[in-house]
């Protein structure tokens, strides 16, 4: 389950980095509930899927430099009856890639 709450992580990030709305690397952290240095571990897992931000020091928030979008889709199935179950960590449409989650 650690994935998933990646996951989720990444989506609001990048939801929050479209808006240009993040606020400082510390005030990110803190409506995320999470530490700064996972911010910036999210960050730089954006950049690794060729995400190109920056961070504007006068509109203190982080923003996309190029056309960049993520879309995470997450779909647990749960089988009974000695079926097997199956669980799909979800899936990264990017404009340039097709990256599965594993």
């Amino acid at each position: 389950m650690k994935n998933l709450k990646i996951l989720e992580r990444l989506q609001q990030l990048h939801q929050l980095i479209e808006k240009e709305n993040t606020g400082t690397p510390k005030e990110l952290a803190c409506l995320m509930q999470i530490s700064e240095r996972s911010v910036h571990l999210l960050i730089e897992q954006l950049k690794d899927y060729n995400a190109d931000i920056c961070y504007s020091r006068s509109n203190k928030t982080y923003r996309y430099c190029n056309d960049f979008e993520l879309n995470v889709s997450i779909s647990v199935n749960v089988l009974t009856n000695n079926e097997v179950t199956q669980i799909f960590g979800g899936s990264y449409f990017l404009k340039s890639n097709f990256l599965v989650a594993s």
